[in-house]
């Protein structure tokens, strides 16, 4: 940039923000939980729509996965007597576990909303940070701060975000379809087969394990083990799971199922490799070969479509092509600086001279020595991973202990709860399928009774010394001091495995694994350093209810605060719309005719406030408890989506299928007559993103110039069409001196045909957008058309 003549802007020192900070226990955290108390609070105070709505807060002092602690909730509520079976949940999130935990529940009417991720959206410059240009364009200004903090700066224009709404009970449509099996010799419970799909699914990688070695998701491992598990299910006698429970022996069926396999999956994935850079090669050379041999300058180089803001004429062309000749001619007959002449006068390259990357024909790729798909690659991955032979039975016999430990535990997470807060995965590899051999006789208890580490202790565990400026002093001391005792937990520098993958995020982290005994013996010395404000964040917190004025419920709230009462209290389920647990005073309560603070000095404090929150407790259960995962009684089937496969067959008069799409289960079909067709027509779109006939708006992109025309709908581009073809003054030649009466001549015909064509366009405008409309041809319509969404 500088050897181009820009100039720099003045360097400014910028406070990073450093996103480890967003980890329970930070002051971050306990800031964002006070932001959150007080935005619920201002809702329940102005907002019509959080009337009647109950609210619950778990925030990060409250141990566990946000989704788990959710889950968790919706399992209690389940197994209280008067739960309703047709609840609807609604879960927001875009982690991939959240379809698997939706699953889990049983329940038939459950729905994931994410927001849709939309490409190219405009970014600032690299170098300035600034709006409106890019790179190359970049005149090195500094940007001129409005405000003292930059807080009236002009910003991006939001859009309205969209969601993407995954409703699990088609999801379950489809899994019926793909795991029914005939002729078993069990009775068939599609309940329990979508339990063992869960199960599955954990070989190919969740956020506690490894996934096996021969198991890629994007080379179809689920698909290659639902086949595996209908083909074997009929020797194993019964299900893989029941309620989170794992039967280790019909597993090890499944698993040696899979190492019979495993050799020509490596061989396969070898071979698929291969094809792919071969490809890849020969798209480069292609590429390469296409392009333009001399491209021109100046005046006479290409601009891009859309780019240009006003047309410009050429100035003297003849000295800029004179110019652009004589620059040719002189790149032509210079030699390049990295070659010389040979006595017979033919170049040879200079020596020491690096080629150019970009005259590589391939990457370069990471060094494998594991060779899976060679003879004697499980010890060579032994022997690379563990440093262990692969003929060490003991070891490997270990690793797969703890692998299958691993996957108990998961899958009792997901259906239970947390069954014990001590446990971990000691390895940063999986086993292979064919190691899981004697897992029957393996134990899968674990301890009970145990608790999680408290916040501080936490970041003490998980982060590393760079981001020691969010704990206490002493505690950070911990991290750098070479004399400590736990020095080895944080070390500055570490190794990557890139485990046959091609970027550094996508590599296994060599990490040191955390002690935990000796993690606490070290805390034991610096924990009377901690302040009060710290030994509350260091505190372990629970969930918060909160609820208006309007709420059934609210009086009941209020009344116990009157009371002072210690004891918890049971939530009268009529009047919380059949929630259930108990109720405690909470000590930082948001109570009526009391100003809540804003943690934000730019907002305003609630002085009339009228919501009230106190402490909430899902109901209890025995720690030998076990939630069933079935459908409740009573719950009622929603309407399917999936066309049946013998509709054809049981259908006679030939009706199209209509699934019903979306959550109105009661609409009805809106009988139209012809006009409001067209009308419809004419207004919806052709196809996604795209106006209508009667619109005239400019597409984006390249043709976004003002030097577009307006596009012409369907209805007036004929005219016009048949306009041009009309004969013009021009066409004539001189007036006559006396006026003649015109004459029928052969050239009518067609004028009179495309006028018939434009009376009768009507009638068949409707009948074109029938045929567009619905899938197979069948009329649709236009509630279908309009409602139309990227539903699952």
């Amino acid at each position: 940039f500088i050897a181009l003549g820009g100039i720099l802007p003045p360097e400014e020192v910028k406070e990073r923000f450093d996103s480890n900070c967003i980890t329970p226990g930070t002051e971050f955290m306990d800031n964002l939980a006070k932001c959150l108390r007080y935005y619920i609070a201002d809702r329940l105070n102005s907002d019509p729509g959080w009337k009647n709505l109950t609210v619950i807060l778990s925030d990060a002092s409250a141990p566990g996965e946000g989704e788990h602690k959710i889950m968790d909730y919706i399992r209690r509520q389940r197994a209280q007597p008067n739960h309703d079976p047709n609840t609807h949940h609604c879960l927001c999130g875009a982690d991939a576990d959240l379809i698997m935990l939706g699953l889990a529940t049983h329940e038939p009417n459950f729905t994931i909303i994410r927001e849709e991720f939309k490409p190219n959206k405009p970014k600032p410059c690299s170098l300035c940070n600034q709006m409106g240009h890019e790179v190359k364009d970049c005149q090195g200004l500094p940007r001129e701060k409005q405000g003292k903090h930059d807080q009236f700066a002009d910003s991006l224009p939001v859009a309205e975000q969209e969601f993407i709404f995954i409703r699990l009970c088609v999801l379950r449509e489809y899994l019926e379809r793909e795991l029914t099996m005939a002729s078993l010799p069990f009775t068939f419970d599609f309940e329990r087969s979508v339990d063992d799909w869960v199960f599955m699914c954990f070989f190919v990688g969740n956020d506690f394990l490894p996934h096996l070695p021969s198991l890629e998701i994007r080379e179809g491992a689920i698909d290659r083990l639902v086949n595996i598990y209908k083909n074997v299910v009929h020797k194993t006698g019964g299900y893989l799971t029941e309620s989170g429970f794992v039967n280790l022996q019909r597993v090890q069926m499944i698993m040696l199922a899979v190492g019979e396999v495993e050799d020509s999956i490596f061989k396969k994935r070898k071979d698929d490799d291969d094809n792919f850079k071969r490809r890849q090669k020969e798209k480069r050379k292609r590429m390469k070969r296409d392009q333009p041999s001399f491209i021109p300058g100046g005046q006479f180089s290409p601009q891009a479509l859309g780019n240009r803001s006003s047309p410009q004429a050429i100035s003297n062309p003849r000295q800029a092509a004179f110019e652009m000749r004589m620059h040719d001619r002189q790149n032509s007959t210079t030699s390049s600086p990295n070659t010389s002449l040979n006595s017979d006068g033919s170049p040879s390259l200079t020596g020491g001279i690096k080629r150019k990357a970009e005259d590589s024909d391939s990457e370069p790729e990471p060094e494998d020595n594991i060779r899976l798909w060679e003879t004697g690659w499980k010890q060579r991955y032994y022997k690379n991973k563990f440093d262990v032979d692969a003929s060490d039975d003991k070891f490997r016999r270990k690793v797969v202990q703890s692998y299958v430990e691993g996957l108990c535990w998961v899958l009792r997470y997901y259906y239970q709860g947390c069954a014990s807060w001590n446990w971990y995965y000691p390895f940063h590899y999986a086993p292979f399928a064919s190691d899981f051999e004697g897992i029957a006789d393996m134990p899968s208890d674990f301890e009970k009774g145990s608790k999680p580490f408290k916040p501080l202790e936490q970041l003490m565990g998980v982060f590393p010394a760079a981001s020691g400026n969010f704990l206490p002093p002493t505690w950070r001391k911990l991290m750098t001091d070479p004399e400590s005792s736990i020095i080895d937990f944080y070390p500055e520098d570490f190794a990557i495995d890139l485990n046959g993958k091609k970027y550094a995020w996508q590599g296994v982290a060599l990490l040191p694994f955390v002690d935990e005994r000796r993690l606490r013996a070290a805390l034991e010395e610096v924990y009377p350093d901690l302040t009060p404000e710290e030994s509350r964040r260091n505190s372990l917190g629970g969930d918060v209810l909160f609820v208006g004025k309007h709420h059934p419920l609210c009086d009941f709230i209020v009344e116990q605060y009157k009371t002072k009462s210690t004891e918890a209290v049971d939530i009268p389920p009529e009047l919380c719309y059949g929630i259930q647990g108990k109720l405690t005073l909470n000590e930082n309560a948001v109570l009526p005719d009391q100003t809540v603070e804003s943690p934000v000095p730019m907002l305003r404090d609630l002085s009339q406030n009228s919501a009230v929150s106190i402490s909430f407790k899902d109901p209890q259960f025995d720690e030998d408890f076990v939630f069933k995962a079935i459908v409740l009684p009573g719950a009622k089937k929603p309407a399917p989506v999936l066309k049946p496969g013998d509709w054809e067959k049981t259908n006679n008069d030939g009706r199209p299928w209509r699934p019903q799409l979306g959550f109105n289960r009661d609409r009805k079909p809106v009988h139209l007559d012809q006009s409001a067709f067209r009308t419809l027509g004419h207004m919806m779109p052709r196809e996604r993103g795209m106006p209508g006939m009667y619109a005239n708006t400019v597409p984006l992109g390249t043709y976004g110039s003002p030097y577009a025309r307006p596009l012409l709908s369907g209805q007036q581009q004929i005219p016009k069409l048949l306009s041009n073809l009309r004969p013009q003054e021009s066409w004539r030649g001189p007036t006559p001196l006396f006026q003649q009466t015109p004459q029928r001549t052969a050239g009518a015909a067609p004028l009179l045909a495309w006028n018939r064509m434009l009376q009768s366009q009507n009638q068949y405008q409707p009948n074109q957008f029938q045929v567009l409309g619905g899938p197979m041809g069948y009329p649709q319509r236009p509630e279908d058309r309009m409602d139309r969404g990227r539903q699952v």
